[in-house]
């Protein structure tokens, strides 16, 4: 599909733009954060005192008008009060893990070197890989968060069908123009793309796509239109 509606703009504007949501996002210090625009790929730079204002970072640009994608080059500078050894980050990782319904405690392993948290193990649904990280990413000490969590169905489902399950999901949502949306499948893993018409539906065809019983990976390559 084309991506002509989301070149329209020029990567000055967007760039404006991405710097004003920013800055409006109290998530974020738009001070401490670079951000340079080049045929509608944003790229982050300069440092953040978390892991989750980085991430937090990454999600606010990709809410702007025009991004095609965003490359994340924020580093991770914890201030003093907020450094933490790698055994207390572990512990409340393990905590946070253990208090989320959605994640099955007992079939992960959690590592951490530096700072660096890395998931492993076990799950039956994508989105149980995915609620895994989310529990996790917020923790203070926390410097960047690798999941190698390998999603398991209980009972195989194939490519086709995981394909006609997402598209079915997506074509039942009043909110979302499964039309404009392609949906690839190959070995559990997702690619959507095509075009959205907001960064809202964009969130939500990925949630669909994470839900789906046998979803191992999901990639998204869709576009804002206009």
């Amino acid at each position: 599909m084309s991506t002509g509606a989301s070149m329209a703009r020029s990567d000055a504007d967007i760039q404006r733009d991405v710097l004003a949501e920013l800055s409006w996002d109290a998530r974020v210090q738009a001070s401490e954060i670079g951000v340079s625009v080049a045929g509608g790929i944003a790229t982050l730079t300069g440092w953040v005192d978390s892991y989750a204002k980085k991430w937090a970072a990454e999600r606010i640009a990709h809410r702007v008008r025009g991004i095609r994608a965003v490359a994340n080059d924020l580093t991770v500078r914890l201030p003093g009060d907020a450094a933490r050894t790698d055994a207390d980050i572990a512990t409340a990782a393990s905590r946070a893990l253990e208090w989320d319904s959605f994640v099955p405690m007992e079939r992960l392993e959690v590592t951490v070197a530096n700072g660096w948290l890395t998931l492993r193990g076990e799950v039956e649904q994508g989105f149980q890989k995915r609620a895994a990280e989310r529990a996790v990413r917020r923790l203070t000490g926390v410097r960047g968060v690798t999941n190698l969590i390998a999603v398991r169905p209980p009972a195989p489902v194939s490519a086709a069908d995981l394909e006609r399950n997402i598209r079915d999901a997506l074509r039942r949502r009043r909110d979302i123009d499964a039309e404009l949306i392609d949906v690839d499948v190959a070995g559990g893993a997702v690619v959507l793309s095509g075009e959205v018409r907001s960064w809202l539906e964009r969130d939500e065809a990925e949630r669909i796509a994470w839900a789906a019983p046998g979803v191992g990976d999901v990639e998204v390559r869709l576009s804002l239109t206009g």
